[in-house]
């Protein structure tokens, strides 16, 4: 029997991690093999790693405001969207 690689928390995981795996999930359950559980528990786990990799991109987006000087010395953020 081949040994199964330790699950990490989603929480544990790089948002290239949790995407990869997202992404196995997502092929696997595509695949419709294994049992009625399987698939449950495959479709939990991507719900964790889907809301991983959210979480992550939301973190990356208030990053990428962009800090704006103005005269006077004083500095506020942009969004990026709100520029055109």
């Amino acid at each position: 029997m081949a040994k199964r690689a330790a699950v990490r928390a989603p929480a544990d995981l790089t948002y290239e991690q949790a995407f990869q795996e997202l992404e196995a999930v997502v092929r696997q359950l595509e695949a419709g093999e294994g049992s009625l559980e399987e698939a449950l528990a495959l479709f939990e786990r991507g719900q964790l790693l889907a809301a991983r990799c959210t979480e992550l991109l939301s973190v990356a987006e208030l990053k990428l405001q962009q800090l704006t000087s103005e005269g006077g010395g004083s500095v506020h953020a942009v969004d990026l969207e709100e520029e055109d």
